[in-house]
């Protein structure tokens, strides 16, 4: 049976791949679909209530939440994806190098792993934003760059098994330089973990955005995103309860969903390791 057959088999990640896929297509439709301006102030409009003219109701300025959702999902997906691929070009990169040619080098990339890991992460990144401007390209960029240490360590240890196969021997004895051992033959087989970590991450990622605006280091208003609504939310929640509720869904499901492709293409690709 093949990967596709082995997914669509597992209903979870098919559900994972429909909630990723949904938000997508939002993300990418938001100037088509939205119905108002995401910036747009209107003080006749203060905090209303849901309704048909704006489905997930209005903020303290009048602004339409079901837009600025729209909106913050873009934002959301693009600091995902470009944190996550950072982190896996760092990673894949340090992995590599140390799995193939060991020694003194895997030594010290492997200890350097070991002390970026003894930080904990959040508060690792808060260390480092708050000497940074908060934006949505220094977000993405902090994340990424603090967040390979994973992807270094599957990459490494699939390397330190494949280049003992007898592909990789026979390249080498015909006379193969490293680098092309290395990115041509080892690594297109070591990728599989990587897609999986990849994807984990992206959520990961999702999260620890939407965690740094709610705090106000992360994306700044007037950008709309999922986090700066909340925390519009937590400040009015006694009178206005779906500033809090529709962008604390669309994390949940969000990171839900990635979370569940995940898993869905780690049991595709080796089902043994289903539990």
């Amino acid at each position: 049976m093949g990967f596709w057959s082995r997914f669509f088999r597992d209903k979870l990640a098919v559900a994972g791949l429909v909630i990723v896929l949904g938000f997508f297509a939002l993300s990418i439709l938001t100037p088509v679909i939205a119905p108002y301006d995401p910036s747009a102030i209107d003080v006749d409009s203060i905090l209303m209530r849901p309704s048909a003219q704006h489905l997930f109701g209005t903020d303290d300025l009048g602004r339409d939440v079901f837009t600025r959702m729209l909106y913050g999902a873009g934002i959301s997906l693009k600091v995902g994806f470009v944190a996550v691929g950072i982190a896996t070009i760092i990673g894949v990169l340090l992995g590599s190098i140390a799995g193939y040619y060991g020694g003194v080098i895997d030594l010290i990339i492997m200890r350097f792993v070991d002390i970026m890991l003894c930080f904990p992460s959040f508060f690792l990144i808060l260390a480092v934003i708050a000497f940074l401007e908060p934006s949505i390209f220094n977000i993405m960029a902090v994340i990424g760059l603090t967040s390979w240490m994973g992807i270094t360590r599957l990459v490494r240890a699939e390397f330190l098994s494949l280049k003992e196969r007898d592909f990789v021997l026979a390249v080498k004895a015909m006379g193969a330089k490293s680098p092309r051992i290395i990115f041509l033959h080892i690594l297109p087989n070591a990728m599989a973990p990587v897609l999986v970590a990849a994807t984990l991450g992206v959520a990961s990622a999702v999260l620890t955005e939407s965690a740094l605006s709610f705090l106000g280091i992360g994306v700044q208003p007037p950008t709309p995103s999922w986090g700066n609504i909340l925390t519009l939310g937590q400040s009015t929640l006694g009178v206005a309860w779906w500033l809090s509720l529709f962008p604390g869904m669309a994390i949940l499901i969000t990171v839900l969903g990635y979370n569940l492709l995940g898993e869905g293409i780690r049991d595709a690709i080796d089902p043994r390791l289903r539990s």
